[in-house]
């Protein structure tokens, strides 16, 4: 297989990854074999050089996770692996060699290096930072050449995968904060936190769930001119054409994906927009065949949710609107509990009284409930 079939392999893959955890093993595995590697790890964290706040780390060899590594690094190496600051301090998207991340001294003295990086198979590894969404930051982590040492023609292709990996990233964040992981393509039509639609090969609109349709009738950043996806700004025309025609392309050409901003008339903050492309799952018979998945997000639009009126209309108590919105806003019962104060017991006991008043029994139902109000508070 040539370099740019492995590449087109990838990308297919990390598409299907976007939406199922399940699919990402065996994308880890396609880029360790594209690249020739032992294996990857990818790493989101938060917060200032010295002070990183890890959200997310998963490492995997050849298709298979290593929690047992990433127990051991985050437990007992990252808080004193002199890399880490340094790499935070990387420029975007620069492959480094993981020598060039300690000092000499370091190297002969480092435990991370020279205890936990011969167990990862890391102390020939490449390491690079990417800007992530809202302020993160994203590591990426090629572990040792299979071959030993590192090649030109592989350190292109691993520079040439970074983008995506950033996207995948982008993407993932964005279903975690719609509560849609891990949701099939046709079930992202009933999300209510989130603009989805599904666009033709030539980029014309095929399906819309209820909030992309009102905000294609607001027409405030986006609108529906004959079948296709446009900006209402100038500005955002021609860019969010070319986003869309790389998800779409002509025969010949890899499908890709991307995001971008869309600016709002009414001056409120702007939408975040993410096109990946949707592979062939069977043959279409003639039918319309969906070939691109468009998320439209509102960055902070729960925020304008009060839980005094959500109690008040919901016919609940104050606390109980007050749990009801921060579960709508994307947090868990564990974190519930520890932002009021409460125990797991107590909050669960909260949400069993909200079921009964309003005939429901599941906190996706309670969530989709508050939710729906978001349009009139």
């Amino acid at each position: 297989m040539s370099d740019q079939d492995a590449f087109e392999c990838v990308l297919a893959s990390l598409y299907d990854a976007m939406l199922d955890d399940a699919e990402w093993p065996a994308t880890s595995a396609l880029i360790d074999e594209a690249c020739g590697t032992v294996g990857n790890a990818l790493l989101v964290g938060k917060g200032p050089p010295d002070d990183v706040q890890v959200l997310f780390a998963q490492a995997y060899y050849r298709g298979q996770r290593r929690a047992d590594l990433e127990r051991a690094y985050l437990e007992h190496y990252h808080p004193i692996d002199e890399r880490v600051p340094r790499l935070r301090q990387l420029p975007d998207s620069r492959l480094v060699h993981i020598t060039a991340l300690y000092t000499a001294a370091e190297l002969q003295t480092s435990p991370t290096y020279n205890e936990m990086m011969p167990r990862t198979r890391m102390q020939d590894s490449v390491n690079v930072r990417l800007d992530g969404p809202e302020g993160s930051h994203i590591t990426w982590v090629s572990n040792d050449p299979v071959t030993g040492g590192w090649e030109s023609s592989q350190r292109a292709l691993l520079q040439g995968i970074l983008p995506h990996i950033r996207q995948f990233v982008r993407v993932r964040q964005a279903l975690v904060s719609a509560e849609a992981l891990s949701v099939s393509e046709t079930g992202l039509l009933d999300n209510t936190r989130v603009g989805v639609l599904y666009l033709d090969p030539r980029g014309r609109i095929v399906e819309a769930n209820d909030r992309a349709r009102a905000l294609l009738r607001h027409g405030d950043a986006v609108a529906s001119r004959g079948g296709e996806l446009q900006a209402r700004q100038p500005a955002d025309y021609a860019r969010l054409a070319r986003l869309i025609a790389g998800a779409v392309p002509m025969a010949g050409t890899p499908a890709v994906s991307g995001s971008m901003t869309l600016q709002r008339a009414s001056g409120l903050p702007p939408f975040v927009v993410h096109i990946k492309p949707v592979g062939v799952r069977q043959p279409d018979f003639g039918a319309p065949r969906v070939a691109a998945l468009v998320l439209i997000v509102e960055p902070g639009r729960q925020s304008r949710l009060d839980p005094s009126v959500v109690a008040e209309i919901l016919e609940l108590t104050p606390a109980e609107g007050r749990i009801a919105v921060r579960l709508a806003h994307g947090q868990s019962v564990r974190e519930i509990a520890a932002a009021t104060d409460r125990t797991e017991a107590a909050v669960y006991y909260h949400l069993h009284q909200m079921y009964q008043k309003r005939g429901i029994s599941r906190q996706a139902d309670l969530v989709r409930l508050v939710l729906s109000l978001a349009e009139w508070l």
